[in-house]
């Protein structure tokens, strides 16, 4: 090991990936110096108890719970204890020392990542997150290094495995929704807040983080529109099922222009029909994906485990050998580009297109009256098909899809249906995606 130089690495929290990490570093520790051209030393692990149970045994001397101190003697800084704080305090310490920070926590990059890597580029030290979105799949250094010369103008996005998961189990084997929900939280699927995962946060967490960087604009988290899985039906995915589609919760950023010509960026997550001849539709159980719609390379899709202790440690690791290569070679690290500050466009401006579900009075002229009410808003129907159950006691179901629309032309045509004296209620409204 003579000539290599020796970088000092703190460990910030020790979970299921935390300890992955250590052991990598402890394990491989002659691999990983001759690939980073630096021996990496563990300095230490921090923890909030030391004595709590961990999933590998590691030597009890590298733990401590004074973090700051841990920090202040690194080279490099691996922060996976999540959350805003202390995580937020520690990594801007490490930063503004001169450290550089590994971290996989997409909650704080989500909130505050502007921020934090202001503070790294001030002081020439890198930020690197891979892991913070699809675990062990490398969406985020080829969308900032490979396809920089590019112009991606859409990504659709399966970026929470918890969801997937339900959502397959409901299309695949016809679990209801509490039945798959069930399951997947046994499996350890879904967080101790399913929310997060249900109502659609973790994977927009994600989108702000993967729209900020192909489109080189800062997009806070609340700008981006949300809608969860909680409302999702067996009879949902039946109906989309019947005509082609499978429903999926996905994180889309795209660039859009609006209705007066400003372009901008869309980023949102929603539950939508993807046809069952794209790619997206082939991915199940808790595996994310993303696709990637670039003007020159055309249609990359990246696939693999989004979740899973060793699969994230995985990306933590490529982020702690490239951080220890710039400290061998030298010069400050790679700044994040946000210089075309485009506008975040409301959802309104997106065009896409609906599926509608409708109960609806069985009689004469009702089928016209829709039409009208369609034709009013500037939208147009592509398929109707109708069904009378036996025991509908005059009423009938409609399942609608629309042309491409305006979302503002769109939304205000389901709520000119709702208001409609025909209509007995809409069941359901779903978007497409995933279309040319």
């Amino acid at each position: 090991m003579n000539g290599y130089r020796d970088l000092r690495v703190a460990l910030l929290g020790c979970g299921s990936v935390g300890a992955q990490v250590a052991r990598l570093i402890l394990e491989h520790g002659d691999e990983l110096a001759a690939r980073a051209g630096a021996r990496l030393t563990l300095a230490g692990i921090a923890v909030r108890n030391i004595d709590s149970p961990r999933d590998v045994d590691l030597p009890r001397e590298l733990f401590t719970t004074d973090a700051e101190r841990l920090v202040q003697s690194a080279d490099i800084v691996i922060e996976l204890m999540g959350g805003i704080e202390p995580a937020k305090t520690l990594i801007l310490e490490a930063l503004q020392g001169g450290a550089d920070v590994v971290t996989a926590n997409k909650a704080l990059l989500a909130a505050h990542g502007r921020e934090l890597a202001d503070a790294a580029e001030q002081v020439g030290a890198q930020l690197s997150y891979e892991a913070a979105v699809a675990a062990a799949i490398p969406i985020l250094r080829p969308l900032r290094e490979s396809l920089a010369g590019d112009h991606i103008t859409r990504l659709l996005g399966i970026v929470n495995g918890s969801t997937n998961y339900i959502l397959d189990r409901m299309d695949r084997f016809g679990d209801s929704a509490e039945d798959a929900m069930r399951v997947a939280a046994e499996l350890g699927y879904l967080e101790a807040d399913p929310t997060l995962d249900v109502e659609g946060y973790d994977a927009a967490q994600k989108a702000t983080i993967l729209a900020s960087i192909a489109f080189h604009t800062e997009v806070p988290v609340e700008a981006v529109y949300r809608e969860g899985i909680a409302d999702i039906t067996l009879a949902q995915i039946e109906t989309a099922k019947q005509a082609g589609y499978v429903i999926k919760l996905l994180a889309i950023a795209e660039r859009i222009t609006s209705a007066d010509g400003t372009d901008g960026v869309s980023a949102r997550v929603y539950p939508a029909l993807i046809n069952r001849d794209h790619p997206l539709a082939a991915v199940h159980g808790g595996k994310n994906a993303v696709f990637v719609e670039a003007e020159a390379a055309g249609e990359l899709m990246f696939y693999g485990a989004g979740a899973g202790g060793a699969e994230t440690a995985s990306a933590v690791m490529g982020d702690l050998v490239s951080a220890a290569r710039r400290h061998v070679i030298g010069g400050p690290g790679l700044p994040g580009s946000l210089h075309a500050e485009l506008p975040i466009l409301p959802v309104g401006e997106v065009s896409t297109a609906y599926q509608i579900m409708l109960d609806v009075q069985d009689q004469p002229g009702v089928l016209a009256a829709i039409a009208g009410i369609l034709a009013e808003h500037g939208v147009s129907a592509a398929s109707v098909t109708q069904s009378v159950a036996e025991d509908a006691a005059g009423q009938a179901t409609l399942v609608i899809g629309t042309h491409v629309a305006r979302e503002a032309d769109l939304a205000a045509t389901v709520e000119a249906l709702r208001a409609s004296s025909f209509v007995v209620g809409v069941t359901s409204m779903l978007r497409l995606e995933g279309q040319a």
